[in-house]
């Protein structure tokens, strides 16, 4: 190559930027030219190739500071260098799919934060007719639990699908709904709490309760029990009296 090429036309044969090349150069992965009479670096084929194969395992994942070993290694511990290369990239894509799958999922609402049983269990209730607010307000309250007493997670979904299978406590349910509006003193209130305990007895093996292993079960049962009570006083109340209820039937409910 007579006269060599200037770093811009070598930057543009290796399809590299100018940039790039001086940054191989700093970092001694392409060692630079000597210049000519003119002062001018010029890149023979000898740097071009070293260039390309730079450029070459770069671009194939390879870090940069693994390079310059790299090409100065014998064939065996070459083969073996770019295996653990490839076993790196092949980490890297498991991850990358699962953040792209994690974004995908979060099209899907829901299932970004909960497992498709407890989306079932919310898109029942929209079936059944329950208030849009409300059924935000049980798929904030599963998120809370699932996050904040995992261990019972999946009783507390058992019960859910058992309850929403009894006409009854549906009903009984649309009707503590309504009780939002309620004052909190309505002798209604004391009633409905009345019926709802007796129905949450009908089978005591799904009423699960967090174990007492944790010094703050009672919060983190609390702030799941009783998510945007605040917003409602008669359902704080209805619901303090169901609790009082279970307590004198026996079950051991964690004060707050």
């Amino acid at each position: 190559m007579t006269g060599g090429l200037t770093i811009g036309q070598a930057a543009a044969f290796v399809e590299v930027t100018i940039k790039t090349v001086r940054h191989y150069h700093r970092l001694g992965l392409v060692a630079e030219p000597e210049r000519d009479g003119s002062g001018y670096r010029r890149y023979r084929s000898a740097d071009l190739l070293r260039l390309v194969q730079v450029r070459t395992l770069a671009t194939a994942g390879v870090p940069l500071a693994e390079i310059g070993d790299l090409l100065e290694a014998d064939p065996e511990p070459f083969a073996a260098a770019l295996d653990d290369v490839a076993r790196r990239l092949t980490e890297r894509i498991e991850h990358l799919i699962a953040r792209r799958d994690t974004l995908h999922r979060l099209t899907g609402g829901d299932r970004l934060l909960l497992p498709d049983r407890a989306c079932a269990v919310l898109e029942r209730l929209t079936d059944l007719g329950f208030d849009p607010d409300y059924v935000a307000t049980q798929r904030e309250a599963l998120v809370l639990a699932r996050a904040l007493i995992p261990e019972i997670f999946d009783g507390f979904l058992t019960r859910l699908e058992h309850s929403l299978d009894d006409p009854g406590y549906v009903e009984l349910t649309k009707r503590a709904v309504e009780a939002a509006s309620w004052d909190p003193d309505d002798p209604r209130i004391e009633e409905l709490a009345s019926l709802l305990t007796h129905k949450l007895l009908g089978d005591r093996a799904l009423l699960s309760m967090p174990p007492r292993s944790r010094s703050d079960t009672a919060a983190r049962y609390g702030a799941v029990n009783h998510h945007r009570e605040d917003r409602a006083p008669a359902v704080a109340r209805l619901n303090a009296l169901i609790e009082t209820n279970l307590r004198a039937a026996g079950i051991d409910v964690p004060y707050q």
